[in-house]
């Protein structure tokens, strides 16, 4: 493919900057709608700790994430999969933050019963190869 889109991740906003020793944990149902999240989570995405529950995890996407890159994370998972990949959030207030994110199938009686979500501190470098790849991406 061709496609390049050179406004993507170009906008300048507030950032915040995970420490290493933050662990973002949420679950969702089978729909992707928050059934927990930890409070660091909360913290960081600036929603107040319950606020979330209840909400599509969908709600704190940036607009610059590429719908494609979700698509292939909700395959991945919905085929039983784990997907790990880098992603770019949108807090409640508007600050972005970026996470590496590892996201698995969480199974009951050999039936998905909903998906649990960490994410951590992505590298510089990561982010880099994370935001040109993500510029190629319809």
């Amino acid at each position: 493919s061709t496609f390049y889109d050179k406004n993507r991740f170009t906008k300048v906003e507030e950032e915040y900057i995970l420490d290493k020793e933050d662990i973002l944990i949420s679950a969702t149902d089978v729909h992707g709608v928050i059934t927990f999240a930890n409070s660091i989570f909360y913290k960081v995405a600036q929603y107040d700790e319950g606020a979330l529950v209840g909400k599509p995890h969908n709600i704190i996407r940036h607009p610059d994430m590429p719908k494609t890159a979700f698509k292939d994370l909700w395959q991945t998972i919905k085929d039983g999969k784990l997907w790990q990949g880098f992603v770019k959030n949108k807090g409640k207030l508007g600050r972005s933050y970026w996470v590496k994110a590892t996201v698995f199938p969480c199974f009951q009686d050999n039936h998905c019963i909903g998906y649990l979500s960490i994410r951590s501190k992505p590298g510089p470098q990561e982010i880099q190869r994370a935001i040109m790849a993500y510029k190629k991406l319809p």
